[in-house]
């Protein structure tokens, strides 16, 4: 398998687990009200409440619009070769949101086994970081060409 074939891989895996939950976290499912919730009484305790809450500033809304936003740059970045820097774009902005998800699950009353899961939530958000890394490190050069405004040699 080519490198390319393995990052279309962990790629489609990322996007599919960021799109199949923004139906939960843009309907206001249960799952995602009691996440938040949990995450938002968390906070309060530090004197953050509402952070969490469905107008905070890490509602699920706004978590939800940067998944979406990292799966878009993701597969385009997948399927055209002149864009693969956005993969990797993708990819590190997928591992930020997801040290965020591990970071409360590990931390925080909401812990690994959300809601008798089995840790699910828990090992989904490890794999989904883990890819991004990958894809996101392997990605650096193009990044940095894509970042690096080249110079018009016509100039």
């Amino acid at each position: 398998m080519t490198k390319d074939r393995i990052f279309l891989v962990l790629s489609l895996f990322i996007a599919f687990v960021f799109i199949q939950s923004l139906f939960f976290k843009f309907a206001d499912a249960p799952e995602t009200q009691h996440i938040f919730g949990t995450l938002d009484a968390w906070a309060a305790g530090f004197g953050l409440a509402g952070i969490f809450a469905p107008t905070g500033l890490f509602s699920q809304y706004v978590i939800g619009s940067a998944e979406l936003v990292a799966s878009i740059l993701i597969l385009t970045g997948s399927f055209f070769a002149r864009y693969r820097a956005l993969q990797g774009i993708g990819g590190l902005l997928g591992t930020a949101i997801m040290t965020g998800a591990i970071t409360f699950h590990l931390f925080t009353p909401l812990g690994v086994d959300v809601q008798n899961d089995g840790g699910t939530l828990f090992i989904m958000a490890c794999i989904v970081w883990a890819s991004g890394l990958i894809i996101g490190v392997s990605r650096l050069a193009a990044i940095r060409s894509f970042i690096i405004i080249q110079p018009d040699p016509a100039a």
